[in-house]
C-alpha cells in the first residue's frame, strides 16, 4: 500500500541524513514537498543538510541520533510526530563499515557494524510500526544493499548486517500481512556501489586506501528508487535495475559467481596507496556532511571492466545450467511448462 497522502504532504523520517544517500534522498523528498526529519549522529552535518533542504524550499527538522540507542530512535519519532502530526514513512539508511580480513577486524568494530547496521534497523522500524499505524498506514523502506544477497570478500561484517537486514524485512512484512496490517508497506533496496563518503568513512585494516569496486553510480539514483517506492511499494528493488543481473549469476552458479565476485573485488576494492589502521567513522562521527565521495571517475571507467565481469559470469553461469539439463535429461514441452521425465 503506497503512502495514504500524497507525497507533498507527507512527513518523511530519513536515518544516515547527514551524507551519501540519506542526504540525496532529503534533496529528492523536500524538492516534492515532503516534510524531512533528518536523524544521523553528528548534529553539524545535518545542520547543513537541513539548510541545504530549506534552500530548496523544503521543511526539515534535525534530530541527531544514534541509531544503536532503542530510546534515541524513539525520542526520534516522538520528535517527528510532535513537530508534523504524524509520520508517513521511515528510511532506514544509516551504516557504517569496517574493511579488512575477517581475523584481521577489531572484535569492536566488528560488533559495532552489526550493532549501527542490523540492530540499528531493527531499532527504526520498532519505533516506525506504531507510528504509521496511527497514521492510518504508510511505507517503510530499509536500504540494504546487493551485499544483502551475495558476498565481497574483506566486508564480512558489513556483508553479514546486510544478509540479515533482508531476512529482518521479510519477516516483518509476513508478520504484517498474517495479521491483517496490510496497510504498511515493507521495502528493500539492494543497491550497487554508490558514490558516497562511505569508502572514505569506512575503517580500515586492509594496509591500503579503499576504493568502491565498480560500476559506481551517483546517490540520486538510490534516492529516486525510494522515493518511487514511496508511491508505489514493492517488496525489493535493486538501485540500478541491473544489480538484478549480479543476485541472477550467484543464483544460478553461486560457487562460480563467489569465486569471480571475490577477484573482480581484490582487483579492485583497493588503491595503490597506503593507508594505516584507522576505526573510521565506527565509533564516531565524521561531522562532515557531503552527498558523493568523488569517485565520478571511476564510474566513468567502470564500462569495461563491468562488461568483462558480467560477460564472463553470464557464460558460466550458462553453461552451468546448460550442464546441469543435460545431466537431468531431456525435456518434455507441455505449453507453459518443462515437464522433466
Amino acid at each position: 500500500m503506497p503512502l495514504t497522502r500524497s507525497l507533498d504532504a507527507a512527513t518523511v523520517v530519513v536515518t544516515g541524513a547527514s551524507s551519501g544517500i540519506g542526504t540525496a534522498l532529503a534533496h529528492a523528498l523536500v524538492r516534492r514537498g515532503a516534510n524531512v526529519v533528518l536523524a544521523a549522529r553528528s548534529g553539524s552535518a545535518l545542520a547543513v543538510v537541513a539548510e541545504q533542504c530549506r534552500a530548496l524550499g523544503g521543511t526539515a527538522l534535525v534530530v541527531p541520533t544514534d541509531v544503536t540507542d532503542p530510546a534515541a530512535v524513539e525520542e526520534l519519532a516522538a520528535r517527528a510526530v510532535a513537530g508534523f502530526g504524524r509520520i508517513d514513512a521511515w528510511i532506514n539508511n544509516a551504516a557504517v563499515g569496517t574493511v579488512g580480513l575477517f581475523e584481521e577486524i577489531p572484535a569492536a568494530e566488528f560488533r559495532r557494524v552489526i550493532e549501527v547496521d542490523l540492530l540499528g534497523v531493527a531499532n527504526g522500524m520498532r519505533a516506525a510500526l506504531p507510528r504509521l499505524a496511527e497514521a492510518g498506514g504508510g511505507v517503510l523502506v530499509t536500504n540494504a544493499s546487493v551485499l544483502a544477497e551475495v558476498a565481497m570478500p574483506y566486508q564480512s561484517a558489513y556483508n553479514a548486517a546486510k544478509h540479515g537486514v533482508r531476512g529482518l524485512a521479510d519477516t516483518v512484512r509476513q508478520e504484517l500481512r498474517v495479521t491483517g496490517r496490510s496497510n504498511i508497506s515493507v521495502c528493500t533496496v539492494l543497491p550497487l556501489t554508490i558514490d558516497t563518503p562511505f569508502f572514505r568513512h569506512a575503517a580500515n585494516h586492509s594496509g591500503q586506501e579503499v576504493t568502491p569496486p565498480p560500476p559506481v553510480y551517483p546517490p540520486e539514483v538510490v534516492a529516486e528508487t525510494i522515493v518511487r517506492l514511496l508511491r508505489r511499494p514493492r517488496r525489493e528493488v535493486y538501485a540500478p535495475g541491473s544489480a538484478r543481473l549480479l543476485g541472477l549469476h550467484w543464483r544460478l552458479a553461486p560457487a562460480l559467481a563467489e569465486r569471480l565476485l571475490g577477484w573482480y573485488a581484490r582487483q579492485t576494492q583497493f588503491g595503490p596507496a597506503a593507508s594505516p589502521p584507522s576505526s573510521g567513522n565506527v565509533f564516531r562521527p565524521s561531522g562532515v556532511a557531503g552527498r558523493d565521495g568523488g569517485w565520478q571517475g571511476r564510474r566513468r571507467r567502470a564500462v569495461r571492466s563491468t562488461a568483462a565481469f558480467g560477460l564472463a559470469v553470464a557464460g558460466t553461469a550458462v553453461g552451468t545450467v546448460a550442464a546441469l539439463n543435460r545431466r537431468r535429461g531431456p525435456t518434455r514441452r507441455t505449453g507453459w511448462t518443462d515437464v522433466r521425465r
